[in-house]
């Protein structure tokens, strides 16, 4: 007797067995070739995606919202778990000023190349508000493959962690000024939703986090157990979208407030490292399958101007902010380069924007989506030789 399966499942089911067949695949490739895993996996969606061969299961790019969600919480409080105290009191200093120092140095200098080739200005600014996002998934993930566990490693880390609470409310400013631009007038309202989602998400994962630190580890020495980890995820992830929060920033601070108040936790979050990587390599292959490549045709010379901007805006704002930090000099320039990868992020900005400006929301999308895809191809590659770069100056000094 068998049980009658959905349409399309069985074909669903072995997709999903090749997929994780691929992620171990690029993990040794990756180990052999210190190819970024990251970038590996977003190759191979590519290829099995619409963009590619088209060979993806329509069942399984269904599942790309809620695998994305997924993995991305459980990066956001791994994210969470590195601003101890301990840590903030090292490296709390170079976190604030290096992140700040990068969206501030991106936002005007893209905008401004992207003005000069003939973008209107009011685009211009959008387009250099969303240059400043990161992807925190694909950084934690290189550190992770690459192993090095440093001073610049758990810096970048608490970069990271913060990076979207500034990335958002530099956004809302320059939406609010963008509209006046182009004619709208000021209208603050799209500034009071960004802030009422940064204050609503801290206050969300400080409400889970405080209970979640008094509570769990109590059964197994110490560690939270697996189904106590996989809970946690689940409850903030879907409180923070029943309530239109940011799942990633309320993910961030629960682990932070998790890691500094559980005193009798040893390792807060293991049982969620040992569960993330199944989740990521589907996130990563579904996020490559997703992606449209014609996009890369749409965005013209302005993409190219875009992207050669945020390099430079990234390589000069990590070396501004790490100088005024005070980071040890070999260590400055490499900052920049490290936080290359852009991904949801600021699709999500785009989306936002495009319902703002529809007379420009066809060049927003386009320009998002491309420069997505070439970031996300390249970002993770130069993260990658970052960390192998820095490690080695570090071993050469130990030596």
């Amino acid at each position: 007797m068998t049980l009658s399966a959905p349409e399309g499942l069985p074909a669903a089911l072995i997709s999903l067995g090749f997929l994780f067949l691929a992620g171990l695949a690029a993990d040794a490739l990756g180990h052999r070739t210190r190819l970024p895993r990251v970038t590996l996996l977003l190759g191979c969606g590519l290829l099995v995606g619409p963009a590619g061969f088209d060979q993806m299961p329509t069942i399984l790019t269904g599942m790309y919202p809620v695998i994305s969600i997924i993995a991305l919480s459980m990066v956001a409080f791994l994210l969470g778990g590195e601003l101890s105290l301990k840590t903030l009191r090292a490296h709390g200093r170079a976190i604030v000023l290096i992140s700040l120092a990068i969206v501030l140095v991106t936002l005007p200098l893209v905008a401004a190349g992207l003005w000069l080739v003939g973008v209107p200005l009011a685009a211009a600014l959008v387009l250099g508000a969303l240059a400043t996002a990161t992807d925190p998934a694909a950084t934690y993930d290189v550190i992770a493959q690459t192993g090095v566990q440093n001073r610049f490693t758990h810096t970048l880390k608490g970069i990271v962690a913060i990076d979207d609470a500034w990335g958002l409310i530099v956004f809302s400013l320059i939406i609010v000024l963008a509209r006046a631009l182009d004619g709208g007038g000021l209208s603050f309202e799209v500034l009071q939703m960004s802030l009422r989602e940064v204050a609503g998400s801290v206050l969300l994962g400080l409400a889970v986090g405080a209970p979640a630190a008094l509570l769990t580890g109590r059964l197994s020495k110490g560690e939270p157990l697996r189904i106590e980890a996989l809970g946690l995820v689940f409850v903030t992830a879907g409180l923070a979208i029943w309530l239109e929060l940011s799942y990633l920033i309320a993910g961030m601070t629960a682990g932070a407030v998790i890691v500094n108040l559980a005193r009798h936790h040893t390792r807060a979050f293991h049982e969620i490292e040992h569960l993330q990587w199944p989740f990521m390599i589907m996130f990563f292959i579904l996020a490559g399958a997703s992606l449209d490549a014609d996009a890369l045709w749409l965005i013209g010379p302005a993409g190219l101007v875009y992207a050669v901007f945020r390099i430079v805006a990234r390589l000069l704002g990590g070396w501004i902010g790490a100088s005024l930090a005070g980071e040890p000099a070999k260590d400055r320039r490499w900052y920049g380069p490290a936080l290359l990868p852009q991904a949801g992020v600021a699709i999500g900005m785009a989306l936002i924007a495009a319902e703002v400006f529809p007379g420009y929301g066809a060049r927003i999308m386009a320009m998002a989506v491309g420069t997505t895809i070439v970031f996300e191809l390249i970002g993770p590659l130069a993260a990658a030789v970052t960390l192998s770069r820095v490690a080695r100056k570090t071993d050469l000094e130990k030596g």
